[in-house]
């Protein structure tokens, strides 16, 4: 989040926090440094909603929050652009370079760009690139402050990528008690659907690859590595693991248990606020919050979760479901998972990981090709995996040594191993491997693309 964004952010929370709110907001759009209208689009988005300029603004926005409703455009235009940012040689902004997919669009016309609905996917890789501030991504805390006010049952879903982010000494035990203080019901973390999606997509491998040959692509949880395999290599999707991302599988899961609860997620990634929102799966996860915004919300209402008693929870998630957090993490979770699973096909068992998206289209551009010397392609949007997240608060080499540690130290070591994971699967109607094979039974871990 730019600098004179998150400050604003952190007014706004305080002040819906402390009640408030009508005050700061009049004193924001009045204040001369910016734009009227140009303030209230600012605000609007950070309080993570839809909203009518006229002069009813102020009632329209606290009626918005009140009756969230789900908006599809993530990441917004807020601002123009100058040519002072384009690239001599190619003639590009910064913005159009960084986007993957070339959803940013020159206006000739008005000498400014726009973002082409149709073709982006909410990455937020345009944020980061633009100097001038002019990108900004939808924040959903006000709406979540809601909930929380109003008592309900609200479960934060935490990334595997969380470990070391707020400090090299803060536990997850930690991160639940500040979870908790701040007015959420408790904390899971998505590792544990990460260990049941391990066990599927092993599954799925002994069902798509023979010796013979085959091609299993899987890392569904990527957004952005899952939009270039629908919108640009859609020729491939018939070799793509039907599943849905731990993030998804978490609030199914949550929500089956918990029919009253209400999910929010919180990673490093701007991408996952458009994906809970696909018509297919968004009933699963109601909001997203990023590590960034996470801190800010902290930072602003003074707590501090290093200085917190941990509360403590039995030990669930396995280590390769935390090593979901880092690239490369996936296939080796898999990998155990087969060998203890399918022995005969270990033997066979080939991964290959992308990192970024450079490497993401070039190993898809191979798989097109059939030059893939693999047979289980693994792809991470960012480099690095999650931890390279560009919301994450460490360096991802810090992240990626985190989520080292926190795996390695799991005393569950593959995800079989876990009798809690064993329980919850039953209560789901999963009682062996072969039900893993079982359309209707495993109806919560998949999807359509």
């Amino acid at each position: 989040m730019k600098k004179e964004y998150e400050a604003l952010f952190k007014k706004i929370v305080k002040a819906y926090y402390e009640d408030d709110f009508d005050k700061v907001v009049n004193e924001i759009i009045s204040d001369p440094n910016f734009d009227r209208e140009e303030a209230k689009s600012i605000i609007a988005t950070l309080c993570g909603v839809d909203v009518d300029k006229d002069d009813n603004y102020l009632y329209n926005l606290k009626k918005a929050i009140t009756d969230y409703k789900v908006k599809e455009r993530i990441v917004e235009k807020v601002g123009s652009c100058s040519d002072h940012c384009k690239d001599k040689d190619s003639g590009l902004t910064k913005c159009q370079l960084a986007c993957p997919f070339n959803a940013i669009i020159e206006d000739k016309n008005f000498g400014n760009t726009y973002i082409d609905d149709t073709l982006c996917v909410d990455c937020g890789l345009c944020i980061d690139a633009c100097d001038s501030g002019n990108f900004i991504d939808r924040i959903e805390f006000i709406p979540i402050m809601e909930l929380l006010k109003n008592n309900k049952k609200v479960i934060a879903a935490v990334a595997p990528a969380i470990s070391g982010q707020f400090g090299d000494q803060v536990t997850l035990d930690q991160l639940r008690s500040a979870f908790i203080k701040l007015g959420f019901s408790d904390m899971v973390e998505v590792a544990f659907a990460a260990d049941m999606l391990t066990i599927k997509e092993a599954a799925e491998f002994d069902k798509h690859v023979s010796k013979d040959g085959g091609l299993l692509i899987t890392s569904c949880c990527c957004p952005m590595w899952v939009g270039m395999l629908k919108r640009v290599y859609s020729d491939l999707v018939k070799d793509v693991s039907p599943s849905v991302s731990p993030m998804i599988a978490a609030g199914r899961l949550i929500k089956t248990l918990n029919p009253d609860a209400k999910v929010v997620f919180i990673g490093p990634c701007i991408a996952k606020k458009a994906e809970a929102k696909d018509k297919d799966i968004d009933a699963a996860i109601d909001y997203v919050l990023t590590f960034e915004e996470l801190k800010g919300i902290f930072d602003t209402l003074d707590i501090k979760p290093g200085e917190l008693h941990g509360i403590p929870s039995i030990e669930y998630a396995s280590r390769g479901g935390r090593l979901y957090a880092r690239t490369g993490g996936v296939s080796i979770a898999v990998s155990e998972a087969i060998e203890e699973l399918f022995p005969e096909k270990h033997s066979i068992f080939k991964a290959v990981q992308a990192n970024g998206v450079k490497e993401c289209k070039e190993i898809l551009e191979k798989a097109q090709a059939g030059e893939v010397d693999a047979n289980f392609i693994e792809g991470m949007g960012c480099i690095g995996g999650c931890v390279g997240g560009p919301k994450a608060l460490i360096p991802r080499e810090n992240g990626r040594e985190f989520a080292n540690k926190v795996a390695y130290d799991s005393p569950i070591k593959v995800a079989t191993h876990s009798d809690i994971m064993t329980q919850v699967l039953k209560e789901l109607g999963i009682n062996s491997l072969k039900d893993f094979q079982d359309k209707e039974k495993i109806e919560i871990f998949e999807r359509t693309f």
